[in-house]
């Protein structure tokens, strides 16, 4: 999301608007408090991007603390992708990889009382193939449903290692609100219902718990508050003095955050880079020629940015994966070394001595303020002009993910599970694949991926995409990098990392 993840990982930045003082809310004191069965009264973290609305199937996963708040879904997925349960206390898969089978826990109910069935999930499942951003994952799935607690899911080919994250990520919700598409207050099963009366949108939402929720322990907070605050300067603010217990804080911001004594969790999960998509170079011609694609990844100096950019605190990289995960390839040399004379020679041989325009999309609160003006500057030195594209709004995403822009620059999360994020970004039903278009040798590697059933050959065959990708610069990786989340530790403990993105907390790893 990353990672944009319309199902699942998706930074997203629309206003910028700080949540202090909009509501009686926003003052509000944080978990210190217990209530008198000893639960812990409140938990009020801001999120620094706000989201778009109640649509289910249109949520990011990144920052994602309302949605995990309202919504169940069938099943959820750890640091590494694989399903653990939710609604389904069972599950499992068969028929070569293309069926997932799972039993629903009984007695389930959604806030407007109706019960948490089958007939919700299929629905859910069919609401999924045609809205938002993830419709390629269920094209052509089938749905069967022998009673209210079971459910049957189908896909026309196998699903591999990415069979978890699908069934996974639909938000589950019942038929009649799917079929009216009536999304002005959100209707789930989730560990907590919002209160619509203490929210006011872009700022504060506020929610209560569920006590009947089938994890309800697992959910300690009595009343959940999200605030909106896309300052860094205010939000480092609103932590020291209390009004908030956790956000995520820019690196500039880190030492002031660490010497107020704030307790602070550094996640690697990001890789920055450039995704240089049109392969073909079918909306771009440029980016179609593998010399213009190696150029652009001479003109940056990795070592430089990870020590002034990033302030020390990332690492430079050739390739856009995980350490440890199946795909990574350790001690990769880099093929694409910081050479600027070497950059304007591949552009002269492929014909673009002269350079072209290149228009990159920007969004509030993704560090473009501090990586677009060197992005720029060195995309400069061999005639690449940068026209800045600013994206706001609920459609920020789409047009993001449109395939208008056939080169994006982002700090994208890296999945613990490797094989799925091949599929998001490489193949062509990805939606970070932006082009969708066809390679021969990755979608055949995807395909032996996809059936294989010895993990040893699943990484094998993964680690030749990740070779392939830098070898055709498919990427124009920079720097392993991540975020800096901050909490105060007197009153919240994070003792799990339950997010395969490795971005942020998970809304169920707050104690």
């Amino acid at each position: 999301m990353r990672r944009i993840h319309l199902g699942f990982a998706v930074p997203v930045a629309v206003l910028a608007l700080v949540a202090a003082g909009c509501t009686s809310e926003t003052s509000a004191g944080s978990s210190a408090a217990t209530s008198s069965g000893g639960e812990k009264a409140q938990l009020t973290v801001a999120q620094t991007v706000d989201f778009y609305g109640w649509d289910p199937s249109n949520q990011p996963g990144y920052q994602g603390w309302a949605a995990e708040a309202v919504w169940d879904q069938l099943c959820k997925t750890d640091a590494n992708g694989k399903a653990v349960p939710d609604i389904a206390d069972k599950f499992e898969i068969t028929n070569g990889n293309k069926t997932f089978k799972a039993h629903l826990r009984e007695g389930q109910k959604f806030s407007d009382g109706t019960p948490v069935d089958s007939a919700a999930v299929k629905a859910s499942f069919e609401f999924v193939e045609k809205n938002g951003g993830a419709t390629n994952d269920y094209k052509g799935i089938t749905i069967d449903t022998p009673d209210p607690n079971s459910v049957s899911i189908t896909w026309p080919d196998p699903q591999g290692p990415v069979m978890d994250n699908k069934a996974c990520n639909p938000k589950i919700v019942p038929a009649a609100v799917l079929a009216a598409k009536k999304f002005d207050q959100p209707v789930g099963s989730g560990p907590y219902v919002l209160d619509a009366a203490a929210s006011t949108t872009g700022s504060v939402y506020t929610f209560t718990k569920n006590e009947n929720h089938w994890n309800a322990k697992n959910y300690p907070y009595k009343k959940l508050v999200i605030k909106v605050i896309t300052s860094d300067t205010a939000a480092v603010s609103a932590l020291k003095t209390g009004q908030i217990d956790a956000v995520l804080v820019q690196q500039a911001s880190l030492n002031e955050v660490q010497a107020s004594g704030q307790k602070v969790i550094k996640f690697q999960g990001q890789t920055t880079r450039l995704l240089l998509t049109d392969h073909l170079g079918k909306v771009l011609k440029p980016i179609g020629n593998l010399k213009v694609r190696q150029a652009i990844n001479m003109v940056f100096d990795k070592a430089a940015m990870a020590k002034s950019l990033y302030q020390g605190n990332a690492e430079p990289t050739p390739q856009v994966f995980r350490k440890g995960t199946d795909a990574y390839i350790k001690d990769m040399p880099d093929p694409y070394p910081y050479d600027v004379e070497k950059a304007k020679s591949l552009m002269a041989e492929a014909g673009y001595a002269s350079g072209f325009t290149l228009e990159l999309p920007t969004m509030t609160g993704q560090n473009f303020e501090t990586l677009m003006p060197y992005v720029s500057q060195q995309l400069a030195k061999i005639n690449i002009k940068v026209k800045q594209v600013p994206l706001t709004g609920a459609n920020a995403i789409a047009d993001l993910l449109s395939g208008k822009y056939p080169v994006v620059l982002w700090q994208l999360g890296n999945l613990g599970n490797s094989a799925l994020q091949i599929y998001i970004e490489s193949t062509p039903k990805g939606w970070w694949d932006l082009e969708h278009q066809p390679d021969a040798t990755v979608d055949g590697l995807w395909s032996k991926i996809t059936t294989a059933t010895d993990p040893a050959e699943s990484a094998k065959l993964q680690q030749q995409i990740n070779q392939y990708q830098v070898d055709q610069a498919w990427f124009a990786p920079m720097v392993y990098n991540g975020t800096n989340f901050a909490y105060n530790a007197s009153k919240v403990a994070i003792p799990t990392e339950s997010d395969q993105e490795a971005l942020v907390p998970k809304l169920r790893d707050f104690r």
